[in-house]
């Protein structure tokens, strides 16, 4: 009798575990300095007050450009930290942005255990340090790779930002469970629901969509349907290469997506005049 009330007990325990594993693989050792894209990144530790701390690395655009007061806000995806992505980073900096990653609770050097409500927060705290450094939250456009797509979209909810980039991205986390296991019962059973997809239609701002039809892990129909979802001024933009070489592959077409992107980001944010395109 006690054996027949453990066993579903012990399977849902079990299953529980198995989720979270597969949604958070953080890796602690930075693999990457970030001096070898900047001659002087701003390394910092963010402290919440609630027992843990993020840390973020900043990047200062020095070339003045039209977009010298705008920040990307990166949110990485589910793997590694923030020093596996320079090259995402260098990017936006060539842009002409300033950029600030940053590294969720349990990821890197960042200290805690990551959660879906935890990385929400994580977001929030770091746009709270980027408004206390002066900068202007209708000038910060959060940037979403993979998981960090709907943790980017979270914020775009929460906060007036400027813009929105979702790079890889899934509708939401159980549509990717029902695809790689589509014999568990993941919807009814799923704790993590990361739904991008229910929170797009509410949002009112320059949305850019990168994805890869070569995605074998995040197919590209999660693009197609984050894009009719939302209701926002959107581009849906193709990447080439799988879920994570992509961007390697992509460069010079990520370069001209960014250059349209900012097209749209004039219209829709009017942003100060007189200052030339950074590569104009």
């Amino acid at each position: 009798m006690i054996g027949l009330i453990l066993t579903p007990i012990i399977l849902f325990v079990l299953l529980r575990m198995f989720e979270y594993v597969q949604v958070y693989q953080p890796r602690t050792e930075l693999i990457s300095d970030p001096k070898s894209i900047h001659p002087n990144p701003e390394i910092t530790f963010i402290a919440p007050g609630n027992g843990y701390r993020l840390n973020g690395w900043f990047f200062p655009n020095t070339t003045p450009n039209l977009w010298q007061d705008w920040v990307i806000l990166v949110s990485h995806g589910n793997g590694g930290n923030i020093s596996y992505r320079l090259d995402l980073y260098e990017l936006w900096l060539n842009a002409g942005f300033n950029v600030m990653a940053y590294d969720y609770r349990g990821y890197g050097q960042s200290s805690g255990r990551p959660s879906e409500q935890g990385t929400y927060e994580d977001a929030t705290h770091v746009l709270q340090w980027l408004t206390n450094k002066g900068y202007q939250t209708e000038k910060i456009i959060a940037l979403g790779e993979s998981l960090g797509g709907a943790v980017a979209t979270e914020l775009a909810r929460r906060q007036p930002i400027g813009g929105l980039v979702l790079q890889s991205t899934f509708t939401r986390i159980t549509d990717i469970g029902k695809e790689l296991y589509p014999w568990l019962p993941v919807t009814t059973l799923s704790s993590i629901k990361y739904d991008t997809h229910a929170k797009l239609p509410s949002l009112n701002l320059p949305l850019l969509i990168l994805h890869s039809r070569e995605d074998t892990l995040i197919p590209f129909h999660h693009a197609e349907k984050n894009h009719e979802a939302s209701a926002s001024p959107k581009l849906l933009r193709e990447l080439i290469g799988n879920h994570n070489d992509g961007l390697f592959k992509s460069t010079d077409l990520y370069r001209k997506h960014i250059a349209e992107f900012q097209k749209l980001l004039k219209t829709n944010n009017k942003p100060a005049k007189g200052i030339p395109l950074a590569g104009d």
